[in-house]
């Protein structure tokens, strides 16, 4: 009886308190994120509650929510991944509440030269996305002195012109199609109003962990009207404190200086810092024709230097406020101040030649920046982004001056300018808002909805015409980009199909003559609005764990910019009768990874393209030729193909090249009111490379000079081959600019792992290259950079 009884008495005592677990247990939300030792997201790291076996792994941002029902107490939270050591910590669970915690994971002592390595890394899971993209992984070239711009340069598709040295104005091309057709981001947010300050090749790479280069066909997240792709420039994403700094100098006078700084607490107040300088003199040899100023004596093939070609730009991006909060992953407000001065030597052509006529500018940007997974609803993850630059851009030509290449001047006592005796001031008055949405049903399906909003709005006046009626008109133009996608991901698929609604409206003013009396002049407000719809689809398959196969599809805009309207004020004279351009891309590519052993990795890629483009803007010379104009061509279609090839051995040797091979063609058979065969008609578009390609190798010795130092020998070719200047069937039955070969050199010694001293030499055999109408750029140079990481 008594033992029935105790029997009975542990029943109940159990029964009561499982009730009592029960009764306490609750959903627990575990959150935070995994980085390596310097910062840098881990994705694909397992996060564990031992006692639960319940485990997730980071996403791409490295990025965790573990979601479970339990009682409240301790736990044992293990986070691993291959090659670093594994953490362990104790957390406490309340039931009901939301617990964060973040680590930064060691690297493994442990020799792992028997295992094979099976997570993806960051740049490696952006390269197998359904779209046309290609990564370049910035961290491997914080050593170097590139810029974004350069770095780029070398990605397979790509193409980077430039009129001259540091800070000189930039062309960027994917697959032939370029300019402002092409659309730049920084961690998905347009950089269509950053100013003149702001600018791809005065931007350090050190400011990247990663690019993201979409080519022909660009997803939802990134609002926009590109028509020929996007690049998206990924920053630095430390989360904990961390402090670098560079210093490089070298030919022409060229000085360049970069600071990154990050503070977070542990109540999740975070401050981030990033400043950079370019100083260059840009005093390179070019060879030209020179007539005498005074005599008109004409004097062919004469090497000189260039002698007003100064530029200099100081920028820093700050942003505080805080992370992995209840109401916010990460909620930051920031300003981005930046000031450049920019002296310019020619125009459109070499030809002309200027020593007084310079241009400054500044940008003034206030910004906010709102992150939240999980927004009201699990799954539903949500990104807002503000900017407004209230910038000044400042054109200064008032020397009545006229200058050839040996530096001499003939100067007239009668006021005016080189060009147009200007000193315009002017604000752009440009701000950016996006918004996006992703929800994530169960895992496999996504459906996605963006939004972006640029507004501009030109106001200036001339303080030596002040009574110029020119700059008071307005020049103002509204631009949203609305997209919606659905998409699909399984572990061998991923598929996504979207649409996109592009408007634009524009307010502007165009002068006549309301009497007919010379120099009689009114002007009447004008206003054109443009309504379109685009869509897409972009697929992919992994037939096995090395082949993948790609394509994708774009009916897309791109609505002309501010400045191919209205004009930059220096060689871009605005055309306000330009119509939007619209393009239907095809993509189909193809990669494999061959594993000969756990040392020696090759890849393959080889990707077709098509492009077939209906009022195709394209830069052509304005009628004196001493500018550029865009202009409209009917029809331009472009078939092409790039492959690259990469090598691998271990941490060791690196090699790889590249080739692309593209055949833009006039598609425009009869000119608009004419009813005869277009001479030009099937020409290859002037003035624009169709075969170039890069080569580089790299080998790294261990332990030089002491234990755990590295000495890194680098090497990179660049090719293109020579095109034409002119239209061909214009009688120009020569390749006008003649085909370049440039060799770069390039040595890095890391000391103690936080100290790097770098030594480059570009265009070794001081080849001539041009880019843009036969505007030389520098030769051969020599810089060498200095960098320390501190934390």
């Amino acid at each position: 009886m008594l033992i029935t009884c105790i029997k009975r008495l542990t029943f109940v005592a159990f029964l009561i308190s499982t009730l009592v677990a029960f009764s306490q247990t609750s959903n627990v939300r575990v959150s935070g994120s995994v980085t390596d030792a310097s910062g840098v997201p881990v994705a694909g790291a397992t996060v564990l509650l031992e006692e639960l076996s319940k485990g997730v792994t980071t996403n791409i941002d490295g990025h965790y929510e573990l979601n479970v029902k339990a009682p409240s107490g301790t736990y044992t939270l293990k986070i691993s991944y291959l090659g670093f050591e594994e953490q362990e910590v104790a957390v406490n669970l309340i039931a009901g509440e939301e617990i964060n915690y973040s680590v930064a994971l060691k690297e493994s002592s442990y020799d792992l030269d028997e295992v094979v390595v099976s997570g993806k890394s960051v740049v490696n899971q952006v390269r197998e996305k359904a779209f046309n993209v290609s990564v370049v992984d910035a961290k491997e070239l914080h050593n170097t002195t590139l810029d974004l711009g350069h770095a780029l340069d070398r990605v397979s598709g790509i193409r980077v012109r430039e009129s001259g040295g540091v800070g000189s104005q930039m062309n960027f091309s994917i697959n032939g199609f370029r300019g402002k057709q092409v659309r730049f981001f920084i961690d998905g947010v347009p950089m269509d109003n950053f100013g003149s300050s702001f600018q791809l090749n005065n931007i350090p790479i050190n400011l990247a962990e990663r690019i993201e280069v979409y080519k022909g066909v660009v997803p939802v997240g990134l609002g926009s009207d590109a028509l020929g792709g996007a690049v998206n420039i990924i920053t630095n994403s430390y989360t904990k404190n961390h402090l670098d700094a560079s210093y490089s100098y070298g030919s022409f006078n060229t000085h360049r200086s970069t600071l990154n700084a990050i503070y977070v607490s542990k109540n999740g107040f975070t401050a981030q810092l990033n400043a950079y300088q370019n100083y260059s003199d840009n005093s390179y040899k070019v060879t030209v024709d020179v007539a005498d100023i005074n005599t008109g004596e004409y004097y062919p093939n004469q090497t000189v230097k260039r002698f007003h070609d100064q530029y200099h730009n100081e920028t820093v991006i700050a942003n505080f406020g805080v992370v992995n909060k209840s109401f916010a992953d990460q909620l930051l407000f920031g300003i981005t101040l930046g000031n450049n001065y920019r002296e310019i030597q020619t125009g459109a052509r070499i030809v002309s030649v200027f020593g007084g006529w310079h241009r400054r500018g500044n940008v003034i940007m206030p910004s906010v920046k709102y992150k939240k997974n999980n927004f009201l609803i699990e799954g539903l993850n949500v990104r807002v982004n503000a900017n407004y630059n209230l910038g000044q851009e400042k054109n200064i030509d008032t020397l009545h001056r006229r200058y050839n290449w040996f530096g001499e001047y003939k100067e007239y006592e009668n006021p005016g300018g080189e060009r147009s005796y200007s000193l315009y001031k002017y604000r752009n008055n440009n701000g950016v808002g996006t918004a996006s949405f992703d929800y994530t049903i169960a895992n496999k399906h996504r459906i996605s909805l963006g939004n972006t909003l640029n507004t501009f709005n030109r106001e200036g006046k001339d303080e030596l015409n002040p009574n110029n009626n020119t700059y008071q008109q307005p020049r103002k133009t509204m631009k949203n980009i609305l997209g919606l996608s659905y998409g699909y991901e399984t572990e061998n698929w991923n598929a996504s199909a979207f649409a996109k609604q592009y408007f634009q409206q524009n307010k502007f003013t165009q002068s006549y003559n309301p009497t007919g009396n010379y120099g009689d002049v009114a002007y009447r407000d004008q206003i054109s609005i443009y309504n379109f719809f685009g869509y897409g689809f972009a697929v992919s398959h992994f037939f096995n764990e090395n082949f993948q196969m790609k394509a994708s599809f774009e009916k897309s805009y791109r609505l002309p910019d501010s400045e191919e309207l209205y004009g930059d004020v220096i060689n871009l004279q605005g055309n306000i009768d330009l119509k939007p351009e619209h393009s239907y891309n095809y993509n189909l590519g193809a990669s494999y990874w061959w594993h000969l052993d756990n040392q020696n990795h090759i890849n393959f890629n080889l990707n077709g393209f098509y492009r077939d483009a209906k009022d195709f803007i394209r830069p052509r010379l304005n009628n004196n030729q001493t500018m550029q104009v865009m202009d409209n061509l009917g029809s331009v279609t472009n078939l092409g193909i790039e492959a690259e090839v990469r090598y691998d051995r271990g941490r060791h040797f690196t090699a790889g090249m590249n080739l692309t091979y593209q055949d833009l063609r006039n598609n425009t058979k009869y000119e608009e009111g004419q009813t005869t065969e277009s001479i030009v008609y099937r020409d290859r578009i002037p003035n624009m490379p169709y075969l170039y390609g890069n080569a580089d190798a790299s080998y790294t010795f261990e332990n030089v000079w002491g234990k755990g130092n590295l000495l890194s020998i680098g090497y990179n070719l660049l090719y293109v081959h020579a095109f034409y200047l002119y239209w061909p069937s214009l009688g120009s039955d020569k390749l006008d600019i003649p085909e370049q070969i440039s060799h770069d050199l390039n040595a890095t010694y890391t000391f103690n792992e936080k100290l790097q001293f770098t030594l480059e030499c570009r265009n070794i055999f001081n080849a001539e290259l041009y880019d843009n109408f036969s505007l030389q750029k520098p030769g051969r140079s020599f810089t060498g950079k200095l960098r320390y990481t501190f934390l």
